[in-house]
């Protein structure tokens, strides 16, 4: 399937950036994350050259690190606040929480510039997972959408192809690739 290009705005703002040593569900916020290429979050329990998640990694450890960086855009939150639910950034597992893009609908391969120097580059959806109903109950269901693309709402996944330190504040900026339109598939 091809991704209609013609709305999307391509610049935004990180609103959070969070980082976590441990295999926790959460990761705490901090006041700068360095990215570092082909590497991830210096210092998160999900950064290597090979997958880190803890299912995946026990499936196919030598797999490459797909997901090296998780993205939320902060418009989710305030759609489940006004379903009852209380999320902020970070709780969810993001490392960093963006303002004014839609995230799961750019194109695979899409980069974005994050502050002076970061570049992500986006390789799929993040897919829900029991976890988030002990976050809080019912919330998995709140995350799938059964009828619309994408279908699931949980951000999305990339991996780090420059290194730079980003902070709230810091601009995000969107390069689509130049040839393909292929949706975020969901991993």
């Amino acid at each position: 399937m091809e991704v209609s290009i013609n709305s999307l705005t391509l610049n935004g703002t990180v609103v959070a950036v969070a980082s976590n040593a441990k295999h926790e569900f959460s990761k705490p916020s901090k006041e700068t994350i360095k990215l570092v290429a082909d590497h991830g979050v210096e210092g998160d329990a999900h950064a290597g050259r090979f997958i880190q998640h803890r299912y995946l990694a026990k499936k196919t450890p030598a797999a490459p690190n797909n997901r090296q960086v998780h993205l939320i855009a902060s418009e989710l939150f305030r759609e489940l606040a006004s379903n009852g639910f209380n999320v902020a950034p970070g709780d969810l597992g993001e490392n960093v929480t963006t303002k004014g893009l839609d995230l799961s609908n750019f194109p695979l391969g899409s980069r974005l510039h994050i502050g002076h120097s970061a570049i992500v580059e986006l390789t799929g959806l993040r897919t829900p997972c029991a976890l988030i109903d002990r976050f809080q109950k019912a919330l998995k269901r709140a995350m799938i959408m059964k009828n619309q693309h994408p279908r699931f709402r949980c951000g999305v996944l990339g991996v780090v192809r420059a290194t730079g330190h980003i902070a709230p504040g810091d601009a995000v900026n969107v390069e689509l690739p130049s040839t393909s339109r292929q949706t975020l598939p969901e991993l």
